[in-house]
């Protein structure tokens, strides 16, 4: 993840493992879908941006094989790092303010990292500067704006207090610079940046154990900053991790827009 400002869920927290397994959870296979599609091969190199945990890095290197190239890069690479045990590269990034590693790529990747970056537009363009000739980008990023409820069936108080406190995390992103409506931006984003054969689609898990640790891990890692900022007391968020440890929630996530397009062949129109 980059920070252009204070990114909210700090990867040094002792959470933030457990949310890297939750979102890998709930979205690696979906992931791994939009990998198919744009036919992932041997011997191709890739960029996975923001890789947080190592699962998805760890796939590529799989599938690339020996002959191919797999980067992982992130402004913290603690939780990346066991990829490297997999033939992957693993180095330190920020998407938002240095050079593109040495490429091009054939694969550049990023999931839940341009939402939370302050210039996320320059970021984008490094992303497809990267790229070879029809090397394929995929972008995956949460819309909270488009979905924001937590518990979408709010029929008790115990569900409201979950989507209050959502809203009160909803408005912490949105003070550190998250756009909350990127992810329906991607398809136009990724054609105005000059991408061909840009397609997009949605993922939107509703009430798993993925999501109920996710919510957990999320919430302790921000209960300070919700109380500082007068968003939450101690006591709603002692009765709302209560209420998911007791497994009363069907908790949902902001729908995941998986946008991809491929940068065009030399020569061909489209690109600057």
């Amino acid at each position: 993840m980059s920070q252009g400002n204070e990114y909210l869920l700090d990867n040094q927290q002792a959470e933030a493992g457990t949310r890297f397994d939750a979102l890998a959870a709930l979205f690696d296979a979906s992931t791994f879908r939009h990998f198919e599609t744009v036919g992932v091969e041997e011997g191709w190199r890739c960029w996975e941006v923001g890789a947080g945990g190592p699962t998805v890095a760890a796939w590529l290197a799989e599938r690339t094989g020996p002959r191919g190239r797999v980067l992982a890069t992130d402004i913290d690479v603690s939780w990346a790092g066991t990829a490297a045990a997999q033939g992957v590269e693993v180095l330190r990034h920020d998407v938002a303010l240095d050079e593109p590693p040495a490429g091009p790529f054939d694969l550049i990747h990023a999931r839940l990292v341009l939402v939370h970056v302050a210039d996320r537009d320059a970021a984008l363009r490094t992303l497809v500067r990267a790229l070879r000739p029809g090397g394929w980008l995929l972008i995956e990023d949460a819309d909270p704006a488009l979905q924001p409820l937590i518990c979408p069936d709010a029929y008790g108080p115990e569900q409201e207090l979950a989507n209050r406190l959502r809203g009160g995390f909803r408005e912490l992103l949105r003070q550190r610079g998250a756009d909350l409506a990127y992810g329906r931006k991607l398809p136009r984003l990724l054609r105005e940046a000059g991408l061909a054969d840009v397609e997009a689609d949605a993922y939107f898990p509703i009430a798993s154990p993925a999501c109920d640790a996710l919510e957990a891990a999320t919430v302790h890692q921000v209960r300070d900053k919700l109380t500082a900022a007068g968003l939450a007391t101690d006591d709603e968020i002692e009765q709302h991790l209560a209420n998911i440890a007791a497994g009363r929630l069907d908790l949902a996530t902001s729908p995941m827009i998986s946008a991809w397009g491929r940068r065009p062949s030399e020569g061909s129109p489209g690109l600057d």
